[in-house]
C-alpha cells in the first residue's frame, strides 16, 4: 500500500512540476553520477549500475525532446576514471559499444534525427570504443535535430588547453596577431564540431561540484546548476522537471537584473549607450516586479538626461 500511495504521489507531484515549466534550455548537460553507489546500495557490481544508469539516459534524452530542448551533453567517461579498476573499466567500455551501436540503429533517433557526437580525447580510448563512436557518428552525422554529445575520456581543462596551445602555435607562426585572438580562435579549437552554450548543468548523486565540466561553455554563460540526491540510475522525471524549473529561476534573475542595471543606467549614459540601456528596459521589463517598471516619462526623461549629458 506505500508503494502505491508513493507512486501516486509521485505522479502528482510530477504533473504539478509540469503545469509549472513554461519553456526549455537550449543546451542542457548532465553529469551522470552515482552508478557505482547505486550498485553497491542494491548488493551489485559496479557494471550493473552502469547498465542502470543508461536506462536512466534513455529516459533524459526522450524528456529533452518533449520539452523542446535542442542539445543534450552527457558527461559519460572522465580522463581521471582510467584510473578506476581495469576490470571495472572494460566492462563499461563493453556497456558503451553496445549502447553506441543500438542508438545508432535505434528507430526513434532517425525518426527525431538525433546527431550523436562524442567530445573529448577519444584516441585514448580502446579500438572497438573508437569504432562504435565512428559508427554512431557516420549513421547520424546528416541529422541536425537534435544534437546528443557523449563525453568520453573527457578533462574541460586538457581541451582549453590544448586550444591555447593551438592559437599560440598559429600566433608563432604570425597566422594570427596577439590583438585579434577572439572567442571564435578558441572555440573553433575545442572540439572538432560547434557546441552550444550550456544552460543547465544537472548533477544528481549528492555531490555539489561541476567537475571540470564544459567550463567554457557553461562558466561563461553563467549556466544554471541543479544539483540532487537521488543517484543517476534513480533520477526521475520530477528530478528532470525540477532542474528545468531551476533554469527557468535562473533565467527570470538574469533577466530581472539586466532590466535593473538598464534602468539605472539611463539618466547617466551617453547617446549610444542610452539607446542600448532602453532597449534592454523595454525587453525586460515585464521581469520586472510591477512596481519597479518604468512607464513611458520615466523612459523620455532618461532619454532628455542622457542627451544633456551630452
Amino acid at each position: 500500500m506505500k508503494r502505491w500511495l508513493r507512486r501516486r504521489v509521485d505522479a502528482a507531484y510530477e504533473r504539478l512540476l509540469s503545469r509549472e515549466v513554461s519553456g526549455a534550455p537550449t543546451h542542457v548537460a548532465v553529469i551522470q553520477d552515482g552508478n557505482r553507489r547505486y550498485a553497491r546500495s542494491q548488493g551489485d557490481d559496479a557494471p550493473e549500475g552502469h547498465r542502470a544508469g543508461a536506462e536512466t539516459t534513455e529516459r533524459v534524452l526522450e524528456w529533452c525532446q518533449d520539452i523542446g530542448v535542442e542539445e543534450l551533453t552527457l558527461y559519460t567517461f572522465s580522463t581521471e576514471n582510467f584510473e578506476r579498476p581495469a576490470a571495472e573499466n572494460e566492462a563499461l567500455f563493453d556497456l558503451l559499444c553496445e549502447k553506441l551501436r543500438e542508438f545508432a540503429e535505434a528507430d526513434r533517433v532517425h525518426e527525431n534525427e538525433v546527431c550523436i557526437r562524442a567530445i573529448g580525447e577519444t584516441e585514448m580510448l580502446p579500438d572497438r570504443v573508437r569504432d562504435a563512436v565512428g559508427y554512431a557518428e557516420r549513421r547520424t552525422r546528416d541529422y541536425d535535430a537534435f544534437v546528443l554529445n557523449i563525453a568520453l575520456a573527457y578533462g574541460g581543462r586538457s581541451r582549453l588547453l590544448n586550444a591555447t596551445r593551438g592559437v599560440a602555435e598559429c600566433v608563432a607562426a604570425d597566422e594570427l596577431a596577439p590583438d585579434e585572438i577572439g572567442v571564435e580562435d578558441i572555440e573553433r579549437r575545442l572540439y572538432d564540431q560547434p557546441v552550444r552554450d550550456v544552460d543547465l548543468i544537472i548533477r544528481p548523486g549528492g555531490e555539489e561540484r561541476t567537475s571540470n565540466f564544459l567550463p567554457w561553455h557553461a562558466n561563461g554563460n553563467e549556466a544554471a546548476v541543479f544539483f540532487c540526491t537521488p543517484y543517476w540510475p534513480e533520477f526521475s522525471k520530477a528530478d528532470f522537471l525540477r532542474g528545468i524549473r531551476t533554469y527557468e529561476h535562473r533565467a527570470e534573475s538574469w533577466r530581472r537584473t539586466r532590466a535593473r542595471r538598464a534602468l539605472a543606467l539611463l539618466g547617466a549614459v551617453s547617446e549610444p549607450e542610452l539607446a542600448e540601456a532602453r532597449s534592454i528596459v523595454d525587453r525586460f521589463r515585464d521581469s520586472l516586479p510591477s512596481s519597479e517598471r518604468p512607464d513611458a516619462e520615466t523612459l523620455e526623461a532618461g532619454d532628455s538626461n542622457g542627451r544633456a549629458a551630452d
